[in-house]
């Protein structure tokens, strides 16, 4: 039951409920946004999709990609063309191939052609095909402004002649067509969600326009921070970490003016004055909220630690996206509210009541139940984990990079018709630099390694010689893996060349190698720095503990959950490198907010009446809130699902289900039934975990919660 507060007889709560205070803050928020959403708008400008900005910072393939960048001709764009029909070639196709490759090398006059007996265009020994290609200069553009031109000027063709324009470049160029407009695309489909959710939420047709404004200030600020990032320390933003920094922002934003807002209207029941209200407000609910940014901005910094750009990069982004989700939601929010009044809360405007009548409602009867049948609710929530882990036995392995795409581009299915019809040429090639002199040696161990099919000097520039090398086998595959393995082990085991192995495969395997290694340094140094908030924040150790726990255990069932969806109802074929890592991070650091939220307002509420009732209390005055905030959370990442990709499906998917099982399973029910069975040493060592003689003198624990030991109610 709320403690009756009597307004006329309340300690002040100081200058900060100053008639002049909301106004003044409200200010500096109109000057602030004067100056950084102009600048919002050229986070576009810096964002990068340049392979050498998201390889790993030390891999082999990161230093042949650091070569090509500086030296003359060598960044060439690589366009493969391939010609085919069923029923083999005729006299009219193979012109019409001549004709188009004539028209390109005029056009774009090419450096080298595929390697073969004929310079420029290679027939298939089926008779089925034909194929040429072209390394355009990076001076004509970068790949999704060549491939589309490329396509356009081929597609006069006999009737059944079929063309597809792959290739690494034409990969790239698809990739970034898709990419193309993303932000403005996440951007507005997350805030109609968010509005959705919070007219659904209010039921109000006024105050849900509040949040969403003050977010939408903040998802601006943030932008515009991030962008001075970028330009005063280099920070890597590709187009995947700026479309995920508009969800973090808009997600995390949300949650906390869903928190404070529910505080807001709590305190207006026993305040008159809005601005005191508020103040009290704020005590209440900031604690908690700038303990979930603390949890989530050193989650994200310690991504700082991965040797992978892209994964690096992200850390400084997304913790700059939360600190100013932060600082608007407790500053510009609250002055707005205060300023508005309680007439925002229309039609619902809550009165002023110091002791209103508190009905049970849903959460209350949970809360009851779950006493009841401690054991029960225990078993059966991990029971539930537990299936959903079972998950984990499906397909886990890397996604290639010809399957990240829903529908598949034309890059991608010209892959499988070249492998089909070229099975000599089917992987994609490896770029090896070596010094000159050494060539000749570099070429025969080549050619000797198994699984290379061929191997072609190119040119020499610089001091450096660049040979190409084409494995038997398909890209990205395992067996293709293991022939460039090989092929690193025998040039570097020339002493002297300076070879090294690079190409778009090559920058596949280092950074699923780089990836595998970042996830074993960076997993553990995100759950010490969130226990060692969590105790922080709840002065004790076997709470933190404890949720750290059930985090982990959430986390390894909504894994094995989204497996299963997956690949038995989305047929993806395996999970993106950078998903299990990114997922791992947002679900424990955000996860681990609804407990937060919880187990903080019932810390406050057992000094007054004991864990039992103190948690029960808790769990009802939170419940509607909490999972009003995951349901909003869940949905904003669920926003990723709408977009092309796998890799961003995977991830909002991934992230947006493991949220849900949190706020609705793991906070709601496990969380709970685990305080319910360990009782007051829930809090050891401090205080409130010792019996009720040793508890502190302006402690009132409930007797009934203290009396008896914690394993037997």
């Amino acid at each position: 039951m709320t403690a009756k507060v009597s307004p006329t007889k309340e300690a002040p709560p100081g200058r900060l409920a100053g008639r002049w205070v909301p106004w003044l803050v409200i200010g500096l928020w109109v000057a602030l946004a004067a100056v950084m959403v102009p600048l919002s708008g050229k986070l576009s400008s810096v964002t990068t999709d340049k392979a050498v900005d998201a390889l790993p910072a030390s891999a082999e393939s990161t230093k042949v990609a650091e070569l090509e960048e500086s030296l003359p001709g060598a960044e060439d764009n690589t366009f493969v063309f391939v010609y085919h029909r069923a029923g083999g070639l005729t006299a009219a196709d193979n012109a019409t191939v001549e004709r188009h490759y004539d028209t390109l090398a005029e056009r774009y006059p090419p450096k080298t052609a595929m390697p073969g007996d004929d310079p420029s265009i290679r027939p298939s020994t089926n008779g089925q095909a034909m194929m040429f290609t072209l390394d355009l200069s990076t001076a004509y553009g970068p790949p999704e402004d060549l491939v589309g031109p490329l396509r356009d000027a081929t597609e006069d063709r006999p009737t059944g002649l079929t063309l597809e324009v792959t290739g690494p470049a034409a990969i790239d160029g698809d990739l970034d067509a898709v990419f193309d407009g993303i932000d403005l695309q996440v951007f507005l489909t997350t805030v109609i969600v968010v509005t959705i959710l919070l007219i659904l939420t209010y039921r109000s047709p006024v105050l849900w326009f509040v949040p969403l404004v003050v977010v939408g200030v903040a998802a601006l600020t943030s932008m515009a921070t991030v962008y001075l990032l970028v330009k005063g320390f280099g920070i890597v933003v590709d187009n995947q970490n700026s479309a995920l920094l508009t969800i973090l922002v808009f997600g995390v934003g949300t949650d906390y003016a869903l928190l404070l807002i529910a505080r807001y209207r709590e305190t207006l029941h026993h305040h008159q004055n809005a601005r005191v209200a508020m103040i009290h407000a704020l005590r209440g609910a900031a604690p908690a909220i700038i303990a979930s940014a603390a949890t989530v901005v050193a989650g994200l910094l310690c991504l700082l630690a991965a040797d992978l750009n892209s994964i690096s990069g992200l850390g400084p982004i997304g913790a700059a996206g939360i600190l100013c989700a932060l600082v608007a939601m407790l500053t510009l929010f609250p002055a707005v509210l205060v300023v508005l009044g309680r007439r925002i809360f229309w039609p619902a405007i809550p009165r002023l009541d110091p002791a209103p009548q508190e009905k049970p409602g849903l959460w209350g009867r949970l809360g009851t139940a779950i006493s009841r049948r401690r054991w029960v609710a225990t078993l059966g929530s991990f029971g539930i984990l537990a299936a959903l882990c079972l998950g984990l036995t499906g397909n886990t392995g890397a996604l290639r990079e010809q399957d990240q795409f829903l529908s598949p581009p034309e890059s991608v299915t010209g892959f499988t018709v070249l492998r089909q019809n070229f099975p000599e040429l089917g992987g994609q090639p490896m770029t090896i630099y070596t010094r000159p002199a050494y060539e000749k040696q570099i070429l025969d161990v080549v050619k000797r390694t198994p699984g290379v099919a061929q191997a072609e000097p190119g040119e020499t520039v610089q001091g450096w010689t660049d040979i190409s090398v084409y494995p038997a086998d398909a890209p990205d595959t395992p067996v293709e893996y293991d022939t460039i393995k090989r092929v690193r082990t025998a040039v570097h085991a020339i002493d002297g060349a300076e070879a090294i192995v690079g190409g778009p495969s090559a920058e596949n395997l280092d950074t699923e190698v780089t990836t595998s290694r970042d996830e074993k340094l960076v997993i553990p140094l995100v759950l010490a720095v969130v226990l060692i908030v969590l105790g922080l924040l709840l002065r004790a150790i076997v709470a933190p503990l404890v949720l750290m726990a059930t985090v982990i255990v959430s986390f390894a069932a909504a894994f094995g959950g989204s497996v299963f969806v997956f690949e038995t109802i989305l047929g993806f074929k395996g999970i993106d490198y950078s998903v299990p890592l990114l997922a791992f991070m947002f679900l424990v650091a955000l996860g681990v907010d609804y407990n937060i939220f919880l187990t903080s307002r019932a810390r406050e509420e057992t000094v007054r009446l004991g864990t039992r009732d103190g948690m029960l209390k808790a769990l009802s005055a939170t419940g509607g809130v909490i999972t009003s905030a995951g349901l909003v959370l869940a949905a904003t990442f669920a926003v990723l699902v709408s977009l092309p990709l796998v890799m961003l499906v995977e991830v909002g998917f991934l992230v947006a289900f493991g949220v849900l099982l949190d706020a609705l399973l793991v906070r709601s029910v496990l969380v709970p039934a685990l305080t319910l069975l360990i009782g007051r040493r829930i809090w050891w060592p401090s205080r409130l975990s010792r019996p009720p003689a040793e508890a502190p003198p302006t402690g009132r624990h409930s007797p009934a919660d203290d009396a008896e030991p914690a394993l037997q109610r």
